[in-house]
């Protein structure tokens, strides 16, 4: 007999304070699930501290111990772990898939929401707080200042309800952002993104020097100096341990997200794993089923590996003219998803440290050959020595990589 859909994700709540949530899934298996499942976990803000998994390469089990916070939402959390397990229907054979699904997901509609309000401090982690309360995805953004202190702000947008079409749910939004807001809020408007408005809302030139010290796809020892990047892990591929699998053995900085960045690497490489312990071994096949012995993908998935986990994401602070700009950067999935929470997580450090942003754009741009997703600040004009950029950059680098 087969399983009750309900049944697919089942969270595991304890009463002692401190001990974590025990989160467990049992579905069909596709490359990419835990890619997408580590995706949920960390955009509801919950930190892995222990996984398994286990497959027969058509079925699987895994199980995540998470951290959670009081104001965590775990019955939405279960249903959106549910929305990107692979369907299944209660008959006892092994044909779950609906293959059709699994290979041409279909592309979430995108809205823009314009929002025109007098400026102040924290105006954009407000917002950015609210749309993340209302799962509400910014994909894109732009934000300009006029010389009257007016912010326009265009947030392009996607909704994980899909519901932004209806007038209800956009009321509920214009209500959410104007019980934050206040005065504050001058006009918001949400209409869906046309073509002709995509196209026209590009992102600002990068310098040849900007992709250089951003952008080197290289993992070596000289990162080990830079303050936003880790050390290089090691990496061990073994052949011998299993007729079945190779196994991957990493040993690397623990830091937010690390096991959405490890899955998020296998997705791309069309890799699915077969079983997997927090200490990060790991038993991996190509999808078709078969072992990693080419040594020549061998190394290019390590490759790969170490530069994904010793700078999951770049930070810098960069002066052109008379303005001081903070570049974060990140890898766009294959699938065309971006990492989650990245702007929330800009601007929230950006309150802590009292830095008011005059305007701030969300882009994408392909540079070596993959496409990265580069968020730009225009930050208040200050007195910027050595110190007082390091400080920023730290402070940015901490928030995106580690727990609060």
């Amino acid at each position: 007999m087969g399983i009750l859909v309900d049944d697919a994700v089942v969270i595991k709540r304890t009463e002692k304070e401190g001990e974590p949530v025990v989160v467990t899934v049992n579905c069909p298996d596709k490359t990419g699930l835990g890619c997408d499942l580590c995706r949920v976990i960390l955009l509801f803000g919950l930190n892995v501290v222990r996984a398994d998994a286990s497959t027969d390469g058509k079925w699987c089990f895994l199980v995540f111990w998470v951290i959670g916070k009081p104001s965590t939402r775990w019955s939405l959390l279960k249903k959106r772990l549910m929305e990107v397990c692979p369907s299944c229907t209660l008959a006892s054979s092994i044909s779950y898939f609906r293959d059709e699904l699994l290979q041409n997901p279909r592309t979430p509609q995108l809205f823009l929401l314009k929002l025109c309000s007098y400026g102040r401090h924290n105006l954009l982690h407000d917002i950015a707080e609210v749309l993340c309360e209302l799962e509400l995805a910014i994909e894109r953004v732009k934000v300009s200042t006029t010389p009257d202190g007016k912010v326009m702000d265009l947030f392009f947008i996607t909704d994980v309800r899909e519901l932004l079409h209806t007038q209800m749910r956009k009321e509920d939004t214009y209500d959410q952002l104007r019980a934050v807001l206040g005065d504050a809020m001058i006009s918001c408007e949400i209409e869906i993104a046309t073509s002709e408005i995509t196209s026209s809302s590009q992102g600002p030139f990068l310098s040849d020097e900007i992709i250089e010290e951003m952008f080197n796809l290289e993992a070596n020892d000289s990162f080990q100096h830079n303050t936003s990047a880790f050390a290089v892990p090691s990496i061990v591929v073994d052949n011998s341990f299993s007729p079945s699998y190779t196994l991957i053995q990493i040993t690397c900085q623990d830091h937010k997200g690390l096991v959405y960045d490890v899955m998020r690497t296998f997705k791309d490489y069309n890799m699915k794993k077969g079983e997997k312990e927090y200490e990060l071994e790991l038993f991996i096949v190509h999808s078709d089923g078969k072992k990693l012995l080419y040594q020549g993908k061998q190394s290019s998935l390590c490759c790969r590996l170490q530069l994904e986990l010793s700078r999951p994401l770049r930070v810098t602070l960069i002066s052109q003219g008379p303005d001081t700009q903070l570049l974060v950067a990140n890898p766009v999935e294959l699938s065309g998803k971006g990492r989650p929470n990245v702007f929330y997580d800009i601007t929230r450090a950006l309150k802590v440290l009292n830095r008011p942003i005059f305007s701030a754009e969300i882009s994408r741009y392909m540079i070596g050959g993959r496409e990265w997703e580069v968020y730009t600040m225009l930050l208040d004009e200050a007195e910027w020595d050595d110190a007082l950029k390091k400080k920023i950059e730290d402070m940015v680098w901490r928030r995106l990589v580690f727990w609060e």
